[in-house]
């Protein structure tokens, strides 16, 4: 008579994020790192961004830690003050396109069907346009503001929060707890806010880590283009564009800017899809 040894079922993991929660960490504390940088920086700049300190491309090394970029000016100083601008209008770009996102989404769902496509075929209406155009357009329109980018940045991503929210939110009117709801004689006040924005938290968080995404991207290119602030003022896309061409006698004031822009979209990039995969797995 033999004996058969036979193997122990495996042991489970911890929980679903056990082996993913040291990543996530990381990642946000390099995205909360390069976001730091760009907000306290102009505080710990050693020279002015905007005066002519030395002569054009300087080797990094003595007064300069970066070296000077095309016009002689301090390229450290002008990496610390100018991730600010582009971080603060990304941000406000999307807060306004989450905010539009949010109430016409909401509305289109709510509201007849017939009302509801043509609210969301206006709303498509800018999502014809391409982003860059708009930004271009409204930038041009009015020169040096900083608002008018940041009204167009917002206008090229609200279209699209617009439609994820009102699937989701018509989701959550389908459900058989708002069904209760409506059946007892709630007011469409009352299911709009104790049933609709408490379950559209976790999808329209989703929707605006993405669209800070699209955000910073837009207003890198905004910034690379000349747009926005004026010349003079530092600013990481700016950089890139004014010291591409002198990149062969004096690297660091374009890969510096280039780098942190790569970076912090990454980070926010990663951050976004863990983010969305949470909230995926909390709503199946």
């Amino acid at each position: 008579m033999t004996t058969v040894m036979t193997r122990g079922p495996r042991p489970l993991p911890a929980g679903p994020g056990a082996t993913r929660r040291r990543p996530p960490l990381v990642i946000g504390a390099g995205a909360l790192f390069i976001v730091l940088l760009a907000l306290l920086g102009p505080m710990a700049a050693p020279h002015s961004p905007t005066a002519q300190l030395g002569a054009p491309f300087q080797q990094p090394g003595g007064e300069f830690l970066l070296g000077t970029d095309v016009l002689g000016r301090d390229v450290a100083s002008r990496v610390l003050g100018g991730g600010r601008t582009i971080v603060l209008i990304a941000t406000a770009a999307t807060t306004v396109a989450g905010v539009l996102g949010v109430l016409a989404g909401v509305l289109a769902a709510m509201v007849s069907r017939r009302l509801g496509d043509f609210v969301v075929r206006v709303i498509d209406a800018l999502a014809v346009l391409p982003a860059l155009l708009l930004v271009l357009v409204l930038a041009a329109g009015f020169p040096g503001s900083v608002a008018a980018v940041v009204v167009a940045v917002a206008l090229a991503t609200t279209p699209f929060s617009t439609r994820v929210l009102r699937a989701a939110a018509k989701t959550v009117l389908s459900s058989g707890y708002v069904e209760v709801s409506v059946a007892r004689g709630d007011s469409k006040w009352a299911v709009l806010r104790h049933d609709v924005l408490p379950n559209l938290a976790g999808p329209a968080l989703m929707d605006t880590a993405l669209r800070l995404v699209a955000s910073l991207h837009l207003t890198a290119t905004a910034g690379f283009l000349g747009l926005g602030r004026g010349g003079a003022a530092p600013d990481w896309g700016r950089m890139v564009s004014e010291n591409a061409p002198g990149a062969s006698l004096a690297i660091a004031p374009f890969l510096v800017p280039a780098l942190l822009l790569v970076l912090l979209s990454v980070c926010v990039g990663l951050l976004a899809g863990r983010l969305a995969d949470m909230v995926g797995r909390g709503t199946a």
